[in-house]
């Protein structure tokens, strides 16, 4: 086989992004063709097909999205982004058909607040951060800023919204901590002419906007949790040189309760009101801070005499609660209602029914995704771990399909068992748990597996072996029986928390990486240490390679190493990063190609023979905190610290191949399985062990060009890895049927737990359901490849052929699968 030359450097584009940022205000909107949804997503735009599901992206901000708008035809959307301080943020104007960038201005500093286009989409107006605190009227036509000023007084606090009257354009208004005033352009003047609302002495932080389709009426939203109603006094007429008359304060309302005497019956909204919509028949909706949703109207009474600057003015027609604070509020088809809120979920509520319509459409995690699993030689589910939660995704449909929520503590490393009958967990208060990936219900609990919690996992083929990490730095190995979950041994080298632990194919050996700057290689039979690897670096990641002759490594020295398992030297150092330590590496299912991420919020494939870089991913807008090769080698999944997961594909080029001579049985297999002997373990094809010697007798080329040795150097092991893949194909193992099932078709098709699996410890722990049963594509757990496969690997591991050995003795070569005795106990 000839050496694979180094290719153009290919760029990755991200096929879905789950996530919504709520953190945004008003980040939630709605297209005017009222068939997309557009929102938020770290550094990108999200543009949402609600039919289809599909996913499009607007990219070209370098930080964080804080504000975005979307002009009254449709035709533009603007947005806004936060920056570093000391430095300028952007402003981007985009076109809507072509989705590309229009104009775009960097003149505020650090923050863009808020934006809004003019009813007319001449005029983009920006409003600055409390860094900046100024207002920029942009021209869109000829692309140039016409004119700016202060925002605010100096008594008074900073503006943090900006709203565009409905037939005026050359009006908006802008409100924030005690200030509300209403602007004028000037387009021939170049300047801006303001007049502040007389409120009197009403003192109050105000947030959402909402004007009058006819101009006349502006209600606003306050953090006191009450609605101040304004008769803005504009002339519809903007050509008029008529001087508009000073707004004035109508009203400041609350909800009226009719169960409390007169006088005490005004209540006002928990945490404030944070957005509301005005309804065509002059109906107001209410998105408050506690989660509470309101559709109010006007009672039209008489408090002038009334003891409190607040009235009890609204009265509630229906009512709701979700949880969050609620950030965005809209309505789609004049009918639906969409809510955001700072737990970045997306809820859907019909207009005619509060009570029963409540539907959450898109969800993510709100905090670091620490670790990602993909079920065994299965693409089309994954799970990522988070602070109080786990959670499972369709990769089809991108939305979650399960969550299993423990409060108050963060979930740092998780496993599927090879069956796909458990997911195994790590979590920060020392317990391991393991839960049923279609249900979410606790299979068992491990109490104070470490004192200090727990940092990472791995389980053996059989899953009757787990290996665990702590944060003091020891490494513990468990077996697992359906009743007791016992400890067999403790492994005490490391003296720095444990950053991972990988098992190799084989179940023989385990590599724990540490902050100490080492990794050992572990015997997982005799529970002893056979080699360490020292660097000037703190290991964060640790991988074997498919065959188990080499262990991939990366940490904060920014380096990729490359050792031998069999002696624990160093092979090869490649650059991963130019900036910030490498959180996360990982292989497909052949070793051709793994991805690494880390702080630089970059993605980037390898090829690993080369040791190159082949593709690279931008998008996050933050660090990169875990990463993971899809089973069929077709896609990457990563997370971010914002809790943000893409979807990566894979360049069709960077594919698993498997040749067809290999995937066809050789005649003495036929002849072996016609015979069916079952005491003669399968052999390699002859096509097999001539793509593993061509393997292992490639050469490398180095850092500087030379040729090397060869990396992978075990023909036997070779092998019997690729013997084992006879039989699959690029695609997944398990077929995914088409069609749509129900819950209880999905129950049937999953594999059921032992009935009689006992939990050793019942912690509180709270589980969610699927979502829909309807909205759910069927999965077919389990395969005659998947199964002939494990046969296969089982047979031919060492760690099974040294079990029939030992027999259960207590010689140098312990069973796993038996208690440990009381002498190796103490």
């Amino acid at each position: 086989m000839s050496i694979e030359e180094p290719t153009e450097m290919m760029t990755l584009e991200p096929s879905a992004i789950i996530g919504f940022d709520g953190h945004v205000v008003c980040g939630l909107r709605v297209h005017p063709d009222q068939r997309h949804l557009v929102f938020p997503l770290g550094n990108e735009i999200s543009i949402y097909e609600c039919a289809t599901n599909k996913q499009s992206f607007l990219r070209g901000h370098t930080n964080t999205i804080s504000t975005l708008d979307i002009s009254t035809s449709g035709r533009m959307v603007a947005s806004g982004q936060s920056n570093h301080m000391g430095f300028r943020a952007f402003v981007i104007v985009w076109d809507w058909e072509t989705r590309k960038e229009i104009s775009r201005h960097e003149l505020h500093r650090v923050r863009v607040q808020s934006l809004c286009f003019s009813s007319n989409d001449q005029f983009l107006v920006s409003l600055g951060g409390k860094d900046c605190g100024s207002i920029i009227v942009w021209d869109i036509e000829q692309r140039t800023a016409i004119c700016g000023t202060i925002a605010t007084k100096e008594t008074t606090g900073e503006a943090t919204k900006v709203a565009s009257l409905n037939k005026r354009f050359t009006t908006f208004v802008s409100g924030g901590d005690q200030n509300l005033r209403v602007w004028n352009i000037d387009r021939e003047r170049k300047r801006l002419t303001v007049q502040d609302v007389a409120v009197g002495k009403l003192r109050r932080e105000f947030t959402g906007m909402r004007i009058s389709p006819n101009d006349d009426t502006l209600y606003v939203g306050t953090m006191s949790g009450d609605i101040v109603k304004i008769n803005l006094n504009c002339n519809p007429n903007p050509s008029d040189p008529s001087q508009d008359k000073m707004p004035v304060l109508l009203g400041c309302f609350g909800k009226h309760n009719a169960k409390k005497p007169p006088g005490k019956d005004c209540e006002k909204y928990h945490y404030g009101v944070r957005d509301l919509l005005l309804l065509p028949d002059g109906k107001l909706i209410i998105g408050a801070g506690d989660g509470t949703i309101d559709m109010v109207q006007e009672r039209n009474g008489n408090f002038k005499n009334y003891r409190g600057p607040t009235w009890p003015e609204l009265k509630s027609l229906q009512s709701t609660k979700i949880d969050g604070v609620i950030t965005s509020l809209q309505i789609r088809n004049g009918k639906t209602l969409l809510i955001g809120t700072n737990g970045c979920e997306i809820y859907s509520l019909e207009l005619a029914n509060f009570s029963s319509s409540l539907r959450l459409l898109k969800t993510c995690h709100t905090n670091a995704v620490y670790d990602i699993a993909f079920p065994y030689n299965f693409s089309l589910v994954f799970a990522t771990a988070s602070h109080e939660s786990i959670r499972i995704w369709s990769t089809s449909k991108m939305q979650e399909l399960l969550r299993i929520v423990v409060p108050n503590f963060a979930s740092s490393s998780i496993v599927f068992s090879r069956d796909g009958k458990s997911i195994i967990s790590a979590w920060n208060d020392g317990v391991i748990r393991a839960f049923t990936p279609l249900s979410g219900k606790l299979i068992y609990a491990i109490p104070n597996a470490h004192n200090k919690g727990c940092s990472s996992v791995a389980v053996t083929s059989n899953g009757k072996i787990v290996v665990s990490g702590g944060i003091e730095g020891q490494v513990r190995v468990w077996k697992i029986d359906p009743y007791v979950q016992s400890l067999i041994g403790v492994l005490k080298e490391h003296y720095g928390p444990i950053e991972s632990v990988h098992i190799n194919n084989y179940d023989t050996e385990v590599v724990s990486a540490s902050r100490d700057g080492s990794c050992v290689i572990w015997d997982l039979i005799r529970l002893t240490r056979k080699h360490v690897i020292f660097a000037h670096t703190q290991f964060i990641a640790a991988q074997y390679f498919p065959t188990g002759v080499q262990i991939l490594t990366a940490g904060s020295d920014k380096l990729i190493g490359y050792w031998e398992a069999y002696d624990g030297s160093l092979v090869r150092e490649v650059e991963g990063s130019k900036s910030g330590p490498i959180n996360a590496i990982d292989m497909n299912m052949m070793g051709e190609y793994f991805v690494s991420a880390g702080t630089d919020q970059i993605v980037r494939l390898w090829n690993y023979q080369l040791g190159v870089e082949v593709a690279v991913g931008i998008g996050h807008a933050s660090a990169i905190t875990s990463a993971r090769y899809s089973p069929n080698g077709k896609f990457l999944v990563t997370g971010s610290s914002d809790g943000g997961i893409f979807v990566w594909k894979v360049p069709e080029k960077f594919h698993i191949k498997i040749p067809d001579d290999i995937l066809k049985p050789s005649k003495d297999e036929e002849q072996s399985t016609a015979s069916k002997a079952p005491s003669k373990p399968p052999t390699p094809s002859t096509s097999a062990t001539k793509l593993a010697k061509s393997l292992s007798s490639q050469a490398v080329i180095g850092r500087d060009g030379s040729r090397k040795a060869p990396l992978v150097t075990s023909d036997s092991r070779v092998g019997t890895f690729l013997g084992g893949l006879r039989n699959n194909n690029n695609e997944d193992i398990r077929v995914h049927a088409s069609g749509r099932s129900t819950r209880s078709s999905q129950i049937a098709e999953c594999p059921a737990i032992d009935p009689n699996a006992q939990p050793t410890i019942d912690p509180c722990v709270d589980t969610a359901s699927l979502a829909d049963g309807d909205q759910q594509e069927q999965w077919e757990t389990r395969s005659q490849h998947s199964a002939g496969s494990l046969n296969r690997l089982s047979e031919q591991s060492p760690f099974a052929q040294r079990e029939g050995e030992t027999g259960g003795s207590r010689g140098k070569d312990c069973n796993l699968n038996e208690p440990l005795s009381a002498g190796r106990k103490q």
